[in-house]
């Protein structure tokens, strides 16, 4: 199923050591709990992706030494090496600050850090003595901070000697190199080889020619001499403050542990979410049962390849489950059956691995026990197994094995052998795998596979479409039908001798050719009918598309035309439309009146008395009072399955579905699209309120 390939892919988006563990680590799941919860997280993640303030887990380094070592009585760790555990506490408490500001959201990656608290002594210990570099500070001691300053006063006055010095020197023509020089440690000047006698010090060493000489002067021997002391007792003090340092955060090695476990697990959450960024994958409903229903699935690694190919890539729809347990998919070679079925096995084995997968969130998919795949040419010149041979060796592990939780992918069952011989084993092998209950997918090109459906309890057919007309395969999966291999088509088009077409189907047994013949018009008229429902499709949308400009045009006049009308009109009937044109004078008189004055109310109520006929106002008071003798407000957030009642006109209906802010109504036997703002829950008097005694 080339799961390695998903997995290398996930390598490349981890940045921790901890989180590529976790990725060769990665296995098949069966439980429920597990893969709900990993799913879940990554899907969070990936939401978490998208907003403006990403999740912090920005540490990577590989501190597995550094906390070994801080186990360890005595041991030293340097100063990078403590302040790398300092921002690795400091990550933990961004990833905790980052949970408050986004409280009650991401609920699975918070729960990761239910049983971890961050420590800010181990950043205020670490911080007290290490600066920012890694370099211990001047003020981590007393002891440290004079020992720096009589170094500065040291090298300062070293420095003031050794200028002095060269000055001279370069006066007496002695001197190879302005510049002062380091050997052994140790301040030097350049001095002509045939001067070395006159200049007095300690000779250190000669240039490659020989024409030069290294010489510390006389005059800063002491002086070399006392830095160095100081240099030494800095590096001891600066020794024993690590080690002090390092002892004091050693009762802290089990958070600094859990912080650096916490770190490579959100890694490895995020590249599962960076991954499926790149395949758009969703996560799908999960179900405790065997089954699987992929809506708009896509091979993964085909759609990575085809992206950067800039190809489009044919969605798969399939479905298996307790009824239609095996689907038997036929159709031409390089047609998309061996595809077809990889993508069901691919798909599962990421799902139950706690990837998110590339297809439709409305699919679901169901946790299999096992997985038995049987793909390619199995034979083995070590073992003397012939391909079928090596075929019916794998057919006989699934035959004993498979059982009701068992998902099975067979590529070319049967092939390999006599068509006759080998059909007849192949149907038998399906018969007994119908028995088990197990649910799998087989591709073949038997026709006594294909006709298996109609006879066999669970078994199904699946066709690959094929484009006789510019032989090309379309990739489409068809559901229902077994399809053609389309083999005298193909040798047609391939310019095969006419001779040789003609006397193979006097040679092909008449019957199976029949077949073949027939699965072959049949899958071309649906190819064509097909070609019209897109066509019919786009018809429909474009009507839709001019329809809808048609209306905004019409609103845009009617605003226009009656701006402030429209706010009354929402409390009239249609049949009440020919009132208002009767009205048109007194309207504009309104409208002046609304420019002019600032009681609006009393606008308002003139425009009432003069547009609202009064019985419409007492048929709504009787509605109101009739709804609140049958029913009872209960101020519930509406569901479906809600009786729900108008705000304004009081009719009553029942909620089939809800969509954004819109739901539809049955009011009577007709369904009407209504704003659900409003509207309000209501509960019969009669029955029991919910949530509420009676």
């Amino acid at each position: 199923m080339e799961f390695n390939k998903i997995r290398q892919y996930l390598l490349q988006k981890c940045r921790t050591d901890a989180a590529r563990e976790r990725v060769e680590e990665l296995r098949f799941h069966t439980r429920l709990d597990y893969l709900e919860r990993a799913l879940q997280q990554t899907h969070e993640y990936k939401m978490s992706l998208d907003s403006t303030d990403h999740f912090p887990n920005d540490f990577t380094r590989n501190m597995q030494r550094e906390l070994k070592m801080l186990k360890i009585p005595g041991a030293v760790l340097k100063g990078d090496e403590l302040r790398a555990l300092q921002q690795l506490a400091l990550s933990i408490n961004e990833i905790t600050q980052w949970f408050k500001r986004h409280n009650e959201l991401y609920p699975r990656l918070r729960e990761l850090m239910a049983e971890t608290a961050y420590e800010k002594e181990i950043s205020r210990i670490i911080g007290s003595v290490i600066d920012e570099a890694g370099n211990v500070r001047d003020n981590a001691s007393n002891e440290l901070m004079q020992i720096r300053s009589d170094l500065d006063k040291q090298r300062a006055q070293l420095r003031r000697v050794f200028e002095g010095i060269l000055r001279k020197l370069n006066k007496q023509g002695y001197l190879a190199d302005i510049s002062e020089g380091f050997l052994n440690g140790r301040r030097t000047v350049a001095i002509f080889a045939e001067h070395k006698r006159i200049v007095k010090g300690i000779l250190h060493g000669e240039s490659d020619s020989g024409k030069t000489v290294f010489i510390e002067p006389e005059e800063t021997i002491e002086l070399n001499n006392d830095l160095s002391a100081l240099e030494r007792a800095e590096s001891r003090e600066i020794h024993r403050i690590l080690a002090d340092t390092t002892r004091q955060l050693s009762v802290y090695h089990p958070q600094l542990e859990r912080y650096f476990q916490l770190s490579g697990l959100y890694d490895f959450i995020r590249a599962k979410a960076l991954l499926a960024q790149d395949l758009n994958a969703e996560m799908p409903r999960i179900s405790p049962h065997p089954g699987v229903q992929l809506v708009k699935a896509y091979h993964p690694l085909l759609l990575l390849h085809n992206k950067q190919a800039g190809k489009p890539v044919v969605p798969l729809n399939i479905s298996l489950d307790r009824q239609e347990r095996l689907l038997m998919i036929s159709g031409p070679n390089a047609g998309g059956k061996t595809v077809s079925m990889k993508t069901v096995g691919l798909l599962q084995t990421m799902f139950q691995a706690g990837l998110l997968v590339p297809a439709d969130p409305n699919s679901e998919m169901g946790i299999f026990k096992q997985i038995f795949i049987h793909i390619g040419d199995t034979q083995s010149i070590e073992n003397e197994l012939s391909t079928y041979s090596a075929h019916l060796r794998d057919m006989k592990y699934f035959v004993e094995f498979a059982n009701g939780k068992t998902l099975f992918f067979i590529d070319e069952l049967g092939s390999g052998s006599d068509p006759n011989l080998g059909g007849a084993f192949a149907e038998a092998i399906v018969e007994e795998l119908a028995q088990k209950r197990a649910l799998g997918i087989i591709t073949t090109h038997y026709l006594n596979l294909k006709v298996m459906a109609g006879k066999v309890n669970g078994i199904y057919n699946g066709a690959m479409a094929f484009d006789e007309e510019n032989l090309e395969p379309l990739y489409n999966l068809t559901i229902g039908k077994p399809g053609s291999s389309y083999t005298f088509a193909i040798a047609q088009r391939t310019q095969l001798s006419a001779k040789i077409i003609d006397r193979a189907r006097q040679l092909t047994e008449r019957g199976h050719f029949k077949l073949d013949k027939m699965l072959h018009q049949t899958e071309q008229q649906s190819v064509r009918l097909g070609d019209k429902e897109k066509y019919i499709d786009k018809v429909i949308r474009e009507n839709e598309k001019l329809k809808a400009q048609y209306e905004t045009l019409i609103d845009k006049e009617r605003l226009k035309q009656h701006y402030e009308t429209l706010k009354l009109q929402n409390k009239i009937k249609k049949e009440e439309l020919d009132y208002l044109r009767d009205t048109e004078r007194k309207f504009k008189q309104i409208i002046h009146d609304w420019k002019k004055t600032e009681n609006k109310q009393e606008v308002i109520e003139s425009a009432e008395k003069i547009l609202f006929r009064r019985k419409q106002i007492e048929q709504n008071v009787s509605a109101a009072k009739k709804a609140d003798k049958k029913y009872i407000t209960t101020a519930r957030a509406p569901q479906i399955g809600d009786l729900v009642r108008n705000k304004q006109n009081h009719q009553v209906g029942r909620i089939t579905e809800i969509k954004d802010k819109k739901a539809i109504l049955k009011i009577g036997k007709l369904p009407f699209t209504v704003q659900i703002e409003e509207w309000i829950t209501v509960q019969a008097r009669e029955e029991p309120v919910k949530g509420k005694k009676k």
